[in-house]
């Protein structure tokens, strides 16, 4: 299993990386990314930050990717946080989406999605058909997701990637321990989502790693 969005005590979540890594393996994920709330203010402080955390994933069987969510800065700058982010050495960059429950600034998902660096458009509301085209032309790939009030929009989300032909994603948006998911969580969110047992197969098994060499 993989997630690819988590949060942690260095920004909103609670708790440290290497509980949530703990947390995680004994779930049975064998990656996990940590991208927490990231702007010009914290950018380098937080790859930095789980960096640090590499040897203690690899001491519990989980593959740690390294990455931020940029989060409410104007989309004008969004490619150039993504653009540093990688280059300081994230393994994944995500974009806070236009979630229905936050003002996020209209066009953080056009620019997301036609951004080389950004990996993931997390929790993207009512996004539009044009927007997941673009993703699907960058290579972005669209969450669905598990936190409350962001997941109102995962029918619409889906039904977007599947016309556009984009790839989706399963993550949990974890804040605390119970925001992780079991693999049963896992099934029912995308079959819930609208998405068949074949489908939901082939988003569950993705292989995260493979992904992000794209």
């Amino acid at each position: 299993m993989y997630d690819l969005h988590t949060h942690t005590i260095l920004s909103d979540g609670e708790l440290l990386p290497a509980e949530l890594v703990r947390r995680a393996a004994v779930l049975g994920y064998k990656t996990i990314a940590i991208t927490d709330h990231a702007d010009t203010s914290n950018l380098a402080y937080l790859v930095e930050s789980v960096s640090r955390c590499r040897e203690t994933a690899e001491c519990y069987g989980v593959n740690l990717l390294v990455g931020v969510e940029i989060t409410h800065l104007p989309p004008s700058m969004i490619p150039a946080a993504a653009r540093k982010a990688k280059r300081l050495g994230a393994d994944i960059v995500v974009v806070h989406g236009e979630s229905v429950l936050e003002p996020v600034a209209p066009g953080t998902n056009q620019t997301a999605c036609t951004c080389d660096h950004v990996d993931v458009l997390a929790h993207p509301g009512l996004m539009t058909l044009e927007d997941a085209r673009a993703a699907a032309e960058h290579g972005v790939a669209l969450e669905i997701t598990a936190r409350a009030g962001h997941n109102r929009t995962n029918g619409h989300v889906v039904r977007m990637a599947q016309e556009a032909g984009c790839r989706l994603v399963v993550d949990s948006d974890a804040h605390n321990p119970s925001d992780l998911m079991s693999k049963e969580v896992r099934w029912g969110l995308t079959v819930g989502a609208g998405l068949t047992e074949a489908e939901s197969r082939r988003i569950l098994s993705l292989d995260a790693l493979e992904f992000l060499q794209r």
